[in-house]
């Protein structure tokens, strides 16, 4: 449980990366509204990654790749190297096809595999 809650920190860090990772304000609730805001977006990430990770999950048993039950235990949703948390985003809604609801997964054998 230690390591978990301790991944949790280090997404947390990575994602408020101004001002070197630290909080600062003056006045007390502030720094709750900041405070409230960054968990926000830590669950946002978890909740991203658990639902693609499930999807990976399913995709690799289909498949008939061995998936060992010891080895899921040890996956957490903390993961960030894909989140870009520098540059510009977009927050207009993917064109995906109809009842797939969710982008697809990349193929790692192919780099641009997750271009459009």
């Amino acid at each position: 449980m230690r390591n978990l809650q301790e991944e949790r920190h280090r997404l947390a860090k990575y994602i408020c990366h101004g001002r070197r990772g630290e909080l600062r304000e003056k006045y007390h609730a502030g720094m709750k509204d900041q405070l409230g805001a960054l968990g926000l977006v830590v669950n946002c990430v978890a909740l991203w990654n658990t639902v693609y990770l499930d999807r990976i999950l399913a995709t690799l048993r289909e498949s008939g790749y061995p998936v060992l039950d010891e080895d899921v235990l040890r996956i957490h949703p903390y993961w960030y190297a894909h989140i870009n948390v520098h540059g510009h985003y977009s927050f207009q809604p993917l064109q995906l096809a109809e009842g797939i609801g969710r982008r697809p997964l990349r193929d790692p054998g192919n780099p641009d595999s997750d271009e459009e």
